[in-house]
């Protein structure tokens, strides 16, 4: 069989590699060189975050006021609410420990002096200031700062405020939802220049950091492939035989869907495929409708696993000791921002960026060091998240006694 060359070298995720091999082979051979390719990576990363705020402010407003409208949906509504909730705490949860045990950021020496930014020595949060930094001194302080949890401040009382409105409401929430989808548009432009930051990244890292932050970033890997792994095959698989299937069959099940979205880091380019098996399984078709599209925003456990563990990889690595109490605001974060991170390819990033904005000890070249390798980590989210929500629609079909028992049995004896 013939390989088209060309056809291959288009392949964005082909470039990103290409990308990251030469970054490395440069930072390696010529680390001066590798060093001052910091803008390349740099440069990509302020792309991203110039997006960062009205991304977050639109894709909130729209899952906090579709959290009322799945609650008008009645039983089937809060039952899903309710699953997605606790199995991206679980996610959550289970990636903290995981890169608390592994710690994949120690052993990367960086040199405070070096950073444009030097990181503060005083790490504790004084919770009377921290609850007064949250309220902006205008609606639009935090959309001009880029400070994250003022823009959630304000996005939950303007959500708060449309749903008082009711139907005049709806007007406002559809032009947010379209200037939403613009802004994704301009990441997805942003993406194609996702090789020139991984080259720029791995150049600077290998450079700077030595050969030796290779083996870090592969612990990286690892640790996220892993935890999704023990995610799938223990947590959901838990789940599975409690509702009376075995993961493993299903997974073979959808395995072509599964390789559709490890080849294109988009769990979304699979939807109308494994909606329609979902149906032949035996799901009833309204279920499927409801809570596959509805999973996508709010049932992101690929995506909590990558953030959880990417954050503390990233405070590991500048040797920054956070407390019990900054952690679980890392998490409380993690729980809002997350929802509808998959909405597009890199989305997961523009999260992580955000989140880690609301640390001052955090310098603003610290997520040129996953940058090289989100591409690849982007793999192993997308596949989580549609197997995470897949297996959410047979749980709730059955929960519902809309599962053809019979047809499902079939289907999986396959």
């Amino acid at each position: 069989m013939k390989v088209n060359i060309g056809n291959f070298l288009k392949n964005l995720y082909i470039q990103v590699i290409i990308g990251i091999i030469l970054g490395i082979l440069v930072g390696y051979f010529y680390p001066k060189i590798g060093v001052g390719l910091e803008p390349l990576g740099k440069g990509f990363i302020n792309l991203i975050k110039m997006l960062i705020t009205p991304i977050i402010f639109g894709t909130l407003v729209t899952g906090i006021v579709g959290i009322n409208d799945l609650k008008k949906v009645g039983r089937l509504g809060i039952k899903s609410l309710l699953y997605f909730e606790i199995m991206t705490t679980i996610a959550l949860i289970i990636g903290l420990i995981v890169v608390e045990i592994i710690q994949p950021g120690q052993g990367i020496h960086i040199n405070s002096s070096e950073l444009s930014v030097p990181i503060s020595s005083n790490n504790s949060i004084n919770g009377a200031d921290f609850l007064l930094h949250i309220i902006p001194n205008t609606v639009f302080s935090g959309f001009v700062d880029g400070d994250i949890l003022q823009v959630l401040l304000v996005s939950i009382l303007f959500s708060v405020g449309l749903l008082k409105l009711k139907e005049s409401g709806k007007i406002v929430l559809n032009i947010i939802d379209k200037i939403t989808n613009v802004f994704y548009e301009m990441v997805r432009i942003v993406t194609y220049l996702a090789p020139i930051g991984a080259f720029g990244a791995m150049g600077f890292t290998i450079g700077n950091h030595g050969i030796e932050s290779l083996q870090n970033l592969l612990t990286l890997i690892l640790s996220v492939y892993s935890t999704c792994g023990v995610f799938i095959l223990i947590g959901l698989g838990i789940v599975a035989k409690i509702s009376g299937f075995n993961i493993i069959k299903f997974l073979l099940y959808i395995k072509d869907e599964i390789i559709l979205v490890l080849a294109t880091s988009s769990s979304e380019v699979a939807l109308p495929k494994i909606m329609k098996k979902l149906e032949k399984l035996g799901c009833e078709k309204s279920v499927v409708g409801f809570v596959i599209p509805t999973g996508y925003s709010f049932n992101l456990d690929g995506t909590c696993i990558y953030l959880i563990i990417a954050s503390m990889f990233i405070f590991q690595a500048y040797n920054i000791n956070i407390s019990l109490y900054e952690k679980l605001l890392i998490f409380a974060i993690l729980l809002l921002t997350s929802k509808g991170a998959a909405a597009v390819v890199g989305g997961g990033f523009i999260v992580l960026s955000a989140t880690l904005s609301t640390f001052s000890q955090i310098p603003p070249e610290a997520l040129t060091l996953i940058l090289g390798v989100d591409r690849i980590l982007s793999e192993v989210r997308a596949t989580t998240n549609l197997i995470g929500n897949s297996v959410g629609t047979v749980v709730i079909a059955k929960w519902e006694n809309l599962l053809d028992k019979k047809r499902f049995k079939e289907e999986l004896s396959k």
